[in-house]
């Protein structure tokens, strides 16, 4: 009896996402250790270490870090572009009005930090860096939110999810405008041959996923060596998959469910393990001080809530939209704080902008600090306002 109540109490402790984001920090803090340690060096090493096939004709040798950020973490993609659209089409974005709020906080939650870091990094060497706080990490913000379970209500976690899956595909946009400094346009084709494929096979109402599955991996190949971030591959591959409004489940569904255990126990992990490796130097924290610091410290602390904040309050009171269900002004002001944790997407940009070492390391540690604390005030006000709700 007691081995029964014991195995159903950890099968709902690890299915709440509160073990998965446990995991998550371990992983963060360890990697900061490593980072720090003597074995900075051979853990870097470890990363940079080049694994896959490599001929005339095909391309897939990579260093192990790059198979992480653009190869695993296209499979997260993969799993929240699923989530979104499953609720565009039964859920809590179904409707205009919830599913425009998010793509309009993601749009105010992007210009507002870009608009402070420009400010004040205006007319220096580091003026190109105003796309650094523009983004939110989907992994780290979810993994936070998740964690509180359900003291916040369900539909935030989707207001989140689709605010920062817009907010990337944003980011993703902009470093192909102005970041990336040669796009091969060929194989930007053929991806797009491959997905209008994909949704061939939606509209002949085809279920197997196989058909979904490994088309979606050339597109993968395909977007990652046409100069894009290969990330959107996932999405895109999720967009193409059928669902359906009944109770039988659908090819999106079954994907979705044997998906989620695998990105949250092992391919977040990793990524937090991969990318949380920063060495702290004390030149890191004067830099904090600099126009490079706090362009990035203040537009993710404070540029990302005020965006999400101020536009989701004018689209209210317009009646452009609505929020989210059960939610409160104060869910949204820590959806804004979490919107900070800009990590993924904003040390990419910063490797993009600049070519100064110490400037990249600045950034990084700038990012590190910036999310941290986003994190850290956007959980304990969303505990503190459940906690206040109870009572």
């Amino acid at each position: 009896m007691v081995k029964l109540i014991n195995t159903t109490i950890w099968k709902e402790f690890s299915e709440s996402g509160t073990l998965g984001g446990i995991i998550l920090f371990l992983c963060l803090i360890v990697s900061l250790l490593i980072a720090n340690s003597p074995l900075a060096a051979s853990f870097n090493h470890l990363l940079s270490t080049e694994i896959g096939l490599h001929s005339e004709s095909l391309h897939l040798n990579y260093p192990i870090s790059l198979w992480i950020n653009d190869g695993l973490m296209a499979i997260f993609f993969l799993l929240v572009g699923l989530e979104i659209k499953r609720e565009l089409v039964e859920g809590e974005l179904s409707s205009l009005k919830n599913a425009l709020l998010p793509i309009l906080c993601a749009v105010g939650g992007a210009l507002i930090p870009a608009v402070i870091y420009y400010v004040l990094n205006y007319d220096k060497p580091t003026a190109s860096g105003w796309g650094i706080p523009m983004a939110t990490d989907i992994a780290f913000a979810l993994a936070v939110i998740t964690m509180l379970g359900k003291r916040v209500p369900a539909s935030l976690k989707i207001f989140l999810a689709a605010l920062a899956i817009v907010d990337d595909l944003m980011a993703i946009l902009v470093i192909a405008l102005f970041y990336s400094s040669k796009l091969d346009y060929t194989y930007l084709m053929y991806a797009a041959a491959v997905f209008a494929l994909l949704l061939v096979f939606n509209r002949m109402r085809i279920k197997n996923l196989f058909f979904y599955v490994i088309p979606g991996v050339f597109i993968w190949y395909f977007i990652h060596n046409s100069g894009i971030h290969a990330t959107i591959a996932g999405v895109l591959t999720a967009f193409a998959l059928p669902t359906t409004e009944g109770a039988e489940e659908s090819p999106l569904e079954k994907l979705e469910h044997l998906l989620v255990k695998p990105v949250n126990f092992i391919i977040i992990p990793l990524f937090a393990l991969a990318n949380t490796n920063i060495t702290i130097e004390s030149s890191m924290l004067q830099g904090l001080f600099s126009s490079l610091g706090l362009g990035i410290l203040l537009g993710l602390l404070l540029g990302k809530p005020i965006g999400i904040v101020v536009v989701s309050w004018l689209s209210v009171k317009l009646k452009i939209c609505k929020l989210p269900k059960n939610a409160t002004w104060t869910h949204i002001l820590g959806v804004g704080l979490l919107g900070g944790i800009g990590f993924t997407m904003s040390i990419f940009i910063s490797l993009l902008s600049f070519s100064d070492a110490s400037l990249i390391s600045e950034a990084k540690f700038s990012i590190l600090i910036a999310s941290l604390l986003s994190g850290l005030l956007g959980y304990l006000l969303l505990m503190m306002n459940a906690k206040k709700a109870e009572n």
